[in-house]
This record gives structure tokens, sequence and C-alpha cells, in this order.
């Protein structure tokens, strides 16, 4: 069942009484499973779209437990936005579902990781390649400007169990495509660049079935008018999701023979290793 709590301001910033810590200011919750947060920001936070922090929450030994999270807001967005699943049993997100606007989060001020423009080459199309919660650093990319000044067209593909869960993807684009800002940056035909390809694994809807079996057999092309599938000469692309999907996407890009890149040696395909959820 899909929850859609309306989103709640908080109405002062407390005195910090954690290390590194910064307060709730939203909270929504989009299935029994999934929520979003935003945070103030620290002043003297920098940091490129895509990559991602350590936030955390005091464990019961009273010491930080912290997991590596992605901002989900671009670099230039006031707050911090974070999207996360619910593990009932789970050491931090157990705690973490049940904050509130006014709460306090630890959040640890040096951000890292690899789904950053830098570590590609240019090209011509982006593939944005995720599941379930990996969506966060592209909800940050998509709102990033310099994404559609590197390329002519942006493809997401979001992956998850069941419709509700692509909720959050799905708005958050619907948004950007409405972005009065991005237009006025970028021109008004920018949102034409965003390709959106959802598909669900279990409840039945428009796309059903694995990305990546949809890219072996060709079906993602068909579906999206690209012939010859993905190339090394114009193709780029950042994968977030779990260790199995990561892999499975690696051997396929390579494939097609994309090369991985990195921070320091850019290349045609960059993945998240520091993703969890």
């Amino acid at each position: 069942m899909t929850e859609m709590r309306p989103v709640t301001e908080a109405a002062a910033i407390k005195a910090p009484t954690l290390p590194d810590a910064q307060t709730v200011t939203q909270v929504k919750h989009w299935t029994d499973r999934l929520f979003s947060f935003r945070v103030t920001r620290p002043a003297s936070l920098r940091f490129r779209s895509g990559e991602f922090v350590m936030i955390g929450l005091l464990g019961d030994n009273g010491k930080p437990l912290l997991r590596a999270y992605s901002i989900a807001s671009p670099a230039w967005d006031e707050e911090l936005e974070f999207y996360s699943i619910k593990v009932q049993d789970g050491p931090l997100t157990s705690k973490l579902q049940h904050i509130q606007p006014g709460d306090e989060i630890i959040l640890r001020p040096k951000p890292v990781g690899t789904l950053v423009h830098d570590a590609l080459l240019p090209g011509k199309r982006i593939w944005f390649f995720a599941t379930g919660t990996g969506f966060a650093p592209f909800a940050s990319l998509l709102r990033e400007p310099q994404t559609y000044e590197d390329y002519d067209e942006v493809i997401i593909t979001h992956t998850c169990r069941e419709v509700a869960e692509l909720e959050y993807g799905r708005q958050l684009i619907e948004e950007v495509r409405q972005d009065e800002l991005l237009a006025e940056l970028m021109g008004e035909g920018f949102a034409d660049k965003i390709r959106y390809y959802p598909t669900t694994t279990r409840e039945e809807s428009p796309r059903m079935g694995r990305i990546t079996e949809l890219l072996k057999d060709g079906t993602v092309f068909a579906d999206l008018g690209i012939e010859g599938g993905i190339k090394p000469e114009t193709d780029r692309a950042m994968v977030c999701g779990s260790l199995a999907f990561n892999h499975d996407i690696k051997a396929i890009l390579e494939g097609f023979g994309l090369t991985e890149g990195a921070n320091s040696d850019p290349r045609e395909f960059v993945i998240e290793k520091a993703f969890v959820g």
C-alpha cells in the first residue's frame, strides 16, 4: 500500500546535540519500505551532483552508526535530500525511518563517489541504470544542468518490484520536466532529452521484467527506437543498484565494448560501489 504523507516543514532549528549534526526539515513516506527526507546543508559542504556522504544516528552503544547515502538533491540545492529503504531489523534504517522534522541526524561532510560527470569521457547519450533506492544519485544528476549541457539524450531506467516503488522517481522526473529554472538555463526543449524507462519485476505494469534481460534481448532498444544498441563511440552510462545488479550491468556494458572509468581515469561507464540498499 502506498502511503503518501504530506511533507512537513521543521518549525525551528534546534541547537545541535549530535556530532556533525544536521536538522531534518522534511520527511515523506512513499511506501511501507521507502521514504525520503531533507536536512539542512552544512555551510562548508561542497559536492558534485551524484556523490554520496556518510549519514546516520547514534547507536545503542552511544557511538555513531553511519552508512553511505547518495545525495539525491543537486549540488546547487540549499538543502540535502536522501532516499532510503526501511529495514525493520536494520541497525540504522530501523531507527532512521522514524525521524521527524526537527530531529537531528549525523552527516559527515566528506562527499565522494564515482557517479559524476568528471569520470566519463564526452559522449552524446547517457544511460542511468538504477534499481530501488539506487535512483537517488540520478535524482541529483537529473536536476543538474551539466547533464543537459553534456548530452543530447538522457535515458533513465528504474527497475523495482512494485509500481508504488517507482513513484519517487516518476514524480521527480515530472517535476524536472516542468522545472522553470532548468528551462531558463537550458532552453525550453531540455526536457525532451529525458527518456524514462521504468519496469517492475513482480507487480503487473506497462513494462515488466528485469532491465538486464530487456537489454540482452533488445527490448529496450526496440522500445526506445535505438538502432544498434549501446555504442562506445556515443553512449555513456552510470550504474547504481545491488551488487548483483551492478555486476550484471557491467558485463552487459563491456559486451557492448564500453570500459569502466573512474575519477582519475574517465571512460565510458562508471558504477557506484558504495551503494547500500
